[in-house]
């Protein structure tokens, strides 16, 4: 079965090949080469949203925390960080460090890429997790209001503003930052990219461009080289990072490719080292090449959903998204389409939260969806107006928008028109509420269920479907204030049980389980955790006594 699979996969091994070939100028041989994904739509850490974006950012800024290769919070550019006895105020002590370009990495550096996600014009996606911080939250609003007409004066308005935001500059190398409540996770949100330094003079000096090849100033243990559009990024090793010896690799590709079979034939081919996205193996295949010795799947904290625009009709009618939702068969999705032994999803939040059960979620249940359906005007889904089914191009996703798509039919007698686009578009369509419905997933950022449950929060970055409820606001804000853990627990469960029991914006479908696909005799520092963070540097290829050892890959 196993070979049959294999002579399939070589013919398309030519397409693989022209991919790597048809770059225009030759790169350097790499010493590394994984899969990225799709082509990341920006590697500015104040901005990014998405898994490939992401584990370029990691490669190349560092936060004042960071994590082992099995997901372990560890000192970053902090090297030690003290709390007080009420959990609300972090001290934390920089260990010297350079930028890329020499200058030393300082605690205003943190300041100013932490202010830069909370002003208003930056429009962060992720701004909300700095709302940890005391007065954060406050300091976004007023900045958005009341803006003078004189930009110094307005500066001078933020300026007195940002007093009140609890972050206070000790020193170049103590950083004091106080929070809103106590926050145990507190460390796990620094490693975030939102919570990465800035070096001001470049981004001055470039503006939106800083983050180009031969602008950008970073200080993770790798440096952007060269970045080809829908091709790859290219990272060298950091001569200034701060860990000696430095990562093992000199010379990194990270190939951005959205294809499955292009994917997994680069991997199968010997033409890159690593394959990181579950959604670039082609579903068919996984059963034969599960038990292949290069497969490794494990679960993680992460969720794969549909959102409901509940701004546009009839989708602002709970009784329509109540129907939609509990006419979907989950386990025939997990069964039949991703076939790689994912749970069916009830809930927003994954089970592995410490102290959480998430609720049940929606039981499929064609009868009282179809009833519901009637009664929001539509039986037997007569008068139904056209929907679109907005997802991002992969085979994976076009899979389950196929599948859900022939269930609204069957079960409820509706038409949804399938809608696909690049992944930079997609995300610029969800921003902008430019759909009906759309695919989405999300990976918790930490380990708590407010990495799920706070998105949607009203107005929140990440909300991206018009919700807002009264009710999960207020359950959300007094699980924060909350001390105890069971009764903060408790709030959080009501919470949760509100988005995807009552008000249903989003549709749970699926916990996402991660495949790797390695060859686990040759590459070392990899391990499976429960973020899916896998940081470049920590890899080395093994020799045959299991030493660190590097060799040049293929490309």
């Amino acid at each position: 079965m196993v070979r049959a699979v294999s002579i399939a996969c070589f013919a398309l091994v030519a397409t693989a090949v022209l991919f790597l070939s048809g770059c225009g100028a030759a790169f350097e041989k790499a010493d590394f080469t994984f899969i990225n994904g799709a082509e990341p739509q920006t590697i500015d850490p104040a901005l990014l949203v998405g898994q490939p974006d992401g584990r370029i950012v990691h490669s190349t800024f560092e936060g004042l925390a960071c994590r082992s290769a099995d997901g372990i919070i560890q000192p970053g550019v902090a090297e030690r960080w003290d709390i007080s006895p009420d959990g609300r105020v972090y001290t934390f002590h920089l260990r010297d460090s350079t930028w890329s370009n020499g200058d030393p990495v300082t605690a205003t550096d943190f300041v100013r890429g932490w202010r830069r996600v909370i002003e208003p014009e930056t429009s962060a996606a992720y701004a909300e997790l700095l709302f940890f911080i005391a007065g954060a939250k406050d300091y976004l609003t007023a900045a958005a209001k009341d803006k003078l007409k004189d930009p110094v004066q307005e500066q001078a308005r933020r300026d007195e503003l940002f007093k009140k935001v609890g972050v206070r500059v000790v020193d170049d190398k103590t950083l004091e930052v106080r929070l809103s409540q106590p926050t145990p996770f507190f460390p796990q949100l620094c490693v975030n990219p939102c919570y990465m330094p800035i070096h001001g003079p470049t981004l001055e000096k470039y503006g939106n461009r800083w983050t180009r090849p031969g602008n950008i100033v970073s200080n993770g243990a790798y440096i952007l080289a060269d970045w080809r559009l829908q091709d790859r990024f290219v990272l060298k090793q950091n001569p200034r990072y701060w860990r000696k010896p430095g990562p093992a690799f000199k010379t990194v590709h990270a190939l951005s490719v959205k294809d499955a079979a292009t994917a997994f034939n680069l991997f199968y081919a010997g033409k890159a080292d690593l394959l990181l996205d579950k959604g670039l193996v082609p579903a068919q295949i996984i059963p034969q090449i599960s038990k292949e010795p290069w497969f490794n799947s494990n679960p993680f904290l992460a969720t794969y959903f549909y959102r409901f625009n509940v701004t546009r009709k009839p989708l602002d009618d709970v009784r329509v998204r109540l129907a939609l939702s509990m006419a979907v068969d989950k386990n025939a999705i997990v069964s039949h389409i991703t076939r790689a032994g994912e749970p069916a999803a009830g809930s927003l939040t994954p089970p592995g939260m410490q102290g959480y059960k998430p609720p049940a979620g929606l039981p499929f249940n064609i009868a009282e969806a179809k009833r519901l359906l009637a009664e929001a005007g539509f039986p037997d889904g007569a008068n139904f107006p056209d929907l679109k089914l907005l997802y991002n191009d992969s085979d994976m996703n076009e899979a389950v928008a196929t599948g859900i798509q022939a269930m609204w039919k069957q079960n409820l007698n509706i038409s949804i028109e399938l809608r696909k686009q690049d992944w930079k578009s997609y995300l610029d369509s969800l921003n902008k509420l430019n759909y009906d419905i759309a695919r989405s997933s999300w990976v918790g950022d930490y380990q708590d269920p407010t990495t799920f449950l706070d998105m949607f929060v009203t107005g929140g970055g990440n909300n991206r479907t018009g919700y807002s409820s009264k009710e999960f606001d207020t359950l959300q804000a007094q699980a924060a204030a909350e001390p105890d853990p069971v009764k903060r627990a408790e709030l959080l469960y009501k919470s949760e049980v509100v988005l995807v029991e009552k008000d249903v914006p989003i549709l749970p479908l699926y916990f996402i389980v991660g495949i790797a696909l390695y060859h686990k005799d040759k590459l070392g520092g990899f391990a499976p955790n429960v973020v899916d963070e896998h940081p470049i540097r920590h890899m080395y290829f093994k020799d045959k006594a299991g030493e660190k050892k590097v060799e040049l890959s293929t490309p």
